[in-house]
């Protein structure tokens, strides 16, 4: 039933293979490796596509009358499911000067850290949204390691 290979240490038992304990830390280690490996180049290709989003949020949009009836229309749309708030825009904190303190901290001054299509975004609804009762405000969305990563701009209305 059992039969010893010493030149690979492992086993045999009927069809089954079996791993000396070296071979099985040897396994493990390699597997961790590979996670490891596996996680950076995840990591790699994240901060690959982060950078490239900043670049696509640092070149101005255009924001259309259009573009602005489509948002009116789901705002409708989801205050009738009693919704007060719509997030209409996330973005790296990169993009404000202070990288997310103001918005973290709530403070009244938080939309003169926005630069590119954040600021243009604010700037669209100081002009447009506001004056028809609509609120804005920031909130850090997302923490990846426990520090502010994205910043989310929420339409409001009571």
């Amino acid at each position: 039933m059992t039969s010893e290979n010493p030149a690979g240490g492992k086993h045999m038992l009927e069809d089954e293979t079996f791993m000396s304990v070296a071979d099985l830390k040897k396994y493990v280690t390699q597997r961790e490796l590979a996670k490891a490996s596996a996680t950076v180049a995840n990591m790699s290709a994240a901060e690959k596509a982060r950078k490239e989003y900043i670049q696509k949020l640092s070149v101005p949009m255009v924001i259309t009358p259009e573009r602005i009836r489509g948002l009116l229309t789901r705002v409708k749309t989801i205050a009738e499911r009693g919704a007060n708030e719509l997030l209409i825009g996330r973005f790296p904190v990169d993009l404000c000067t202070d990288h997310g303190r103001a918005i973290n901290q709530s403070e009244p001054g938080w939309p003169e850290t926005l630069t590119a299509v954040p600021r243009q975004v604010y700037d669209v609804w100081k002009e447009t949204l506001q004056p028809l009762g609509y609120g804005l405000k920031a909130e850090i969305v997302d923490w990846p390691s426990g520090l502010p990563g994205e910043a989310g701009l929420f339409l409001t209305w009571k």
